[in-house]
């Protein structure tokens, strides 16, 4: 009952700001020129500023100095942005368990926002395709295991997110000069635990594969029944949140449904323009439906770092994610370290590698857990990853590249007859995306 009278209050404010447009205030957009679209520097001056933005998946923030390429439009009180990112991809994988396949990974968002009253009003969705352009409900990635296919448990392989990525209504409330409250409300939505999630992280947005520590860091950015509340004050912020803790089910075409029994809370500092970091924790209740007993206890912890430049940008993440299972107290932790250099307008380069620890869930092999399943440490895998990437078709509103990544893997000794001695990963992919921060007056 709470999700559909969720979904019916968003639905509602989403029609109303259709009907409060001015068709007449749209004009022709302006020419870009290609240096600027390129990459756009940031417009954000300080943290309360990246906040009241929204371009990230939830409340989550990155440096202030970052900034999403994104279409822009003003009609009436109303700004409307449109932002998001599709790669078509041909994955390979070398090894006794690697596996190849065509798949498409994409999400956009949609965004309305508003002064209303004393404060701001943003309404979102984000949307994915991925449910119809990931066949067999994953795709292969050696060594990532999370959430089930066909009543399997997923290993060596990621799932696709739900076609309802995110959807939710924000109002944002100054306090004074220096202040800001938030209140978040989604029928699905991301809570306050994490970094940005991956698809939506400056130093991953040239990176078509789902991280390996996704689970242990940042997998509740599709969550259903979310509520949060934040209060910032200069360069510090804080945020709790409640949400419903399991994962979405195998239908990624409807809405996570549950009523809120997980928390979370996140601190967030902002120490200068090109830096941000964040400390946040929370319990997830019940998340997989493979071990429906089980409770996580979660932490994680990030550096995020973004430098624009003349002809590009620099982009790099560092984050630590903890999950530790109640009852039984297993701990899980991984780490990973991202980096992406644009240069010379049209190219870019990245890296990004990880530390994680795996369980026992690697040797189901995908079959069903038998009967009374519980996970424990195997083994800690790393995965190193760089990618090259070129802009070889680039409009007004658009940028089209070619690009590939390859991923070399380590393997513990236990692992390498399942695996191999040193496994590869090889992505070739176009990579579509808006080409700057444009406005229509």
């Amino acid at each position: 009952m709470r999700d559909r009278l969720l979904l019916g209050v968003f639905f509602a404010l989403l029609a109303s700001s259709a009907a409060a447009q001015d068709p007449q205030s749209a004009a022709a957009p302006q020419p870009v020129p290609e240096e600027q679209a390129a990459m756009p520097h940031g417009t954000a001056a300080t943290l309360i500023d990246e906040i009241e933005e929204h371009s990230d998946s939830g409340t989550s923030v990155e440096a202030d100095s970052s900034n999403e390429p994104m279409l822009m439009s003003m009609h009436g009180p109303w700004m409307f942005m449109l932002h998001g990112l599709a790669f078509v991809v041909s994955q390979q994988q070398t090894g006794p368990r690697g596996a190849d396949k065509v798949f498409s990974t994409n999400w956009t968002m949609g965004m309305a926002q508003r002064k209303a009253g004393p404060g701001t009003l943003t309404l979102r969705a984000m949307l994915s395709l991925e449910p119809a352009t990931i066949t067999g409900r994953e795709y292969p990635e050696l060594f990532q295991v999370g959430e089930t296919a066909f009543g399997r448990p997923i290993v060596d392989g990621q799932h696709p997110h739900n076609f309802f990525m995110e959807l939710a209504g924000i109002y944002d409330l100054r306090a004074g000069d220096h202040g800001l409250i938030t209140f978040y409300a989604a029928p699905v939505g991301d809570p306050a635990l994490g970094p940005p999630a991956f698809p939506h992280r400056a130093s991953a947005d040239e990176d078509p594969i789902a991280a390996l520590g996704h689970h242990m860091q940042d997998s509740t950015h599709i969550s259903g029944s979310v509520f949060t509340a934040g209060a910032a004050f200069r360069i510090v912020r804080v945020e709790v949140s409640a949400f419903h803790g399991r994962e979405p089910g195998e239908n990624r075409w409807t809405i996570v449904a549950g009523d809120p029994d997980s928390w979370a809370t996140r601190l967030t500092v902002n120490p200068f323009r090109n830096w941000s970091a964040q400390y946040s924790i929370g319990r997830l209740h019940s998340p997989e439906a493979i071990s429906p007993q089980e409770d996580i206890l979660r932490m994680t912890a990030s550096i995020d770092y973004h430098r624009s430049l003349a002809r590009g940008d620099w982009a790099s993440t560092l984050v630590w994610g903890r999950n530790k299972m109640l009852p039984g107290g297993a701990i899980f932790s991984s780490y990973l370290l991202e980096s992406r250099l644009r240069f010379a307008s049209r190219n870019a380069v990245w890296t990004r590698i990880e530390n994680v620890d795996r369980s026992n869930e690697l040797l189901l092999a995908g079959n069903p857990a038998p009967p009374g399943f519980v996970e424990h440490f195997l083994a800690r895998v790393q995965a190193y990853s760089f990618g090259y990437d070129r802009d070889i078709l680039v409009t007004r509103r658009t940028r089209t590249a070619l690009g590939a990544q390859v991923t070399v893997y380590g393997v513990p000794g236990m692992l390498q007859p399942l695996y191999g001695n040193v496994p590869v990963g090889v992505a070739a992919f176009l990579r579509f995306r808006p080409a700057a921060r444009s406005t229509w007056k």
